[in-house]
């Protein structure tokens, strides 16, 4: 028998279905528990990053990560570890498969359609196909439920949509658990350093310019804004290299195109070979931000 009966994978902020497993069941309790799921699914930025709603014959379980959450029905004696494996594995598929962007942009129910099929796949592996693979995978996630354990309401706390306000529901809001980083390089190590120290001369030309500007005249705010800028860039290009962000591409976009106009609005105040330093040392950490991955998960689906 199936312990897996039923997943989706939908956005966080609006609870939009994005793609769902094939439902091959029809009894008035599964019905009840989609509608039920569907509720819940409005509401999950009320909840941390892994939770279950426990019903009389089938259970809910969610674990949800920046933009995307993955949401499955399972039977009773279907394990905590097994279900939450599960889900991390297809949002694994699923934002190895679509960008932030892309999932951001989705503006009707079940956009992803082509993705329908993998979550199948997955979700017939995991009913009944058993490998050392899976068994190492369900051990680290049954060590990670019991130090951080997920929330757990009745499934029926789902239909109470007020219950916060209304004082139905008391829920405990903690942070969703960070995916870990894949380990910094040399070369990475290297862009923070040479970071650091455009960061800092921007910092200092732009405080010592401020300080002589005040008193002298007004009409330098632009410099001291071309100096400050990309020096508040280098700090957060130094962030997104160590932290995991959503919509990463955008952003590092976004710091080179400060850095670059910066520098070149210093032309004048900078010569040819300073401004070329820091554009490059901005380019080199982009590179490094793009190139560093979440850690890669091995996965024994096939799909």
């Amino acid at each position: 028998m199936s312990m897996i009966l039923f997943a989706c994978v939908v956005r966080v902020r609006d609870g939009l279905p994005l793609s769902a497993s094939t439902d091959f069941y029809h009894t008035q309790d599964f019905l009840e528990c989609r509608r039920r799921l569907k509720t819940l699914a409005l509401r999950l930025t009320q909840y941390p990053g892994r939770g279950s709603a426990e019903g009389h014959h089938f259970s809910i379980h969610f674990s949800s990560l920046g933009d995307v959450a993955c949401m499955a029905i399972c039977s009773h004696q279907c394990p905590a570890a097994m279900a939450f494996c599960f889900l991390e594995t297809v949002w694994w598929e699923f934002t190895a498969s679509y960008d932030t962007t892309c999932i951001g942009l989705a503006s009707r129910p079940y956009a992803f359609l082509e993705f329908d099929s993998i979550i199948q796949k997955v979700k017939w592996h995991f009913n009944y196909v058993s490998s050392a693979q899976m068994e190492s995978n369900l051990e680290k996630i049954q060590e990670e439920l019991e130090f951080q354990p997920p929330v757990v309401l009745t499934v029926e706390d789902t239909d109470v949509v007020n219950g916060i306000m209304n004082g139905h529901t008391q829920i405990h809001v903690e942070p969703a658990p960070n995916f870990r980083m894949e380990p910094v390089t040399a070369l990475g190590v290297l862009s923070l350093i040479l970071n650091i120290m455009c960061a800092a001369l921007n910092l200092i030309r732009g405080i010592h310019l401020a300080e002589h500007s005040l008193q002298v005249a007004h009409e330098e705010i632009g410099t001291i804004l071309a100096f400050l800028i990309p020096f508040v860039a280098c700090i957060f290009q130094c962030y997104l290299y160590l932290f995991y962000s959503p919509a990463r591409t955008v952003k590092v976009v976004l710091m080179l195109l400060s850095i670059c106009l910066g520098n070149m609005y210093l032309h004048g105040l900078r010569n040819l070979w300073q401004i070329l330093f820091h554009i490059g040392v901005a380019f080199l950490s982009s590179y490094q931000i793009l190139t560093r991955q979440l850690q890669e998960k091995q996965s024994d689906c096939g799909v």
